[in-house]
């Protein structure tokens, strides 16, 4: 069965970068855009990034500019931008088309395994998918869920994945 570890995803400096590295870590999964009015949630990321962080939880961010145009044309203005409004550090990838023909392999396959309202498009940017440790996605949260309200299902996945 494929999960996400099978996936490769392009760096912000172009090099591919395979995600068995996050293996056996919980994840959380989000198209980002830094010009978008949810663009405060970067900070809620965060919070959740530092909180479970050593528990093994990982947050990854994916610039995406399909909704609107409502992320910067060049990578290091977005990754600046994340950082010196929000404190972000957790990995911030490469844009990525999130819906259609173009839509980059992983989210394609995140959008097979949990459908949202519009089936498997994703609706807006901050659509976050929820990953167990198995690599297996298993929510899919609405871009208005704010990051605060899945700590509870946080929690619940590394307790899962420590047993």
């Amino acid at each position: 069965m494929k999960t996400v570890y099978d996936f490769q995803v392009k760096k912000t400096d172009g090099l591919m970068q395979p995600l068995d590295m996050y293996e056996g870590k919980p994840l959380l999964i989000v198209n980002t855009a830094s010009k978008c009015g949810l663009a405060p949630q970067f900070k809620g990321l965060q919070e959740l990034h530092e909180k479970f962080q050593e528990d093994g939880f990982q947050v990854l961010g994916f610039p995406c500019d399909q909704f609107n145009n409502q992320e910067y044309d060049d990578i290091e203005e977005t990754t600046q931008f994340c950082q010196m409004n929000y404190g972000v550090s957790f990995p911030m990838f490469a844009k990525v088309k999130v819906n259609g023909n173009e839509a980059d392999p992983l989210f394609q396959y995140l959008t097979q395994q949990q459908k949202g309202l519009l089936g498997k498009q994703i609706k807006w940017n901050f659509t976050k998918f929820l990953v167990n440790e198995k690599g297996e996605v298993i929510e899919r949260y609405a871009p208005t869920t704010e990051p605060q309200k899945i700590e509870e299902d946080i929690r619940s996945v590394i307790e899962n994945a420590s047993r």
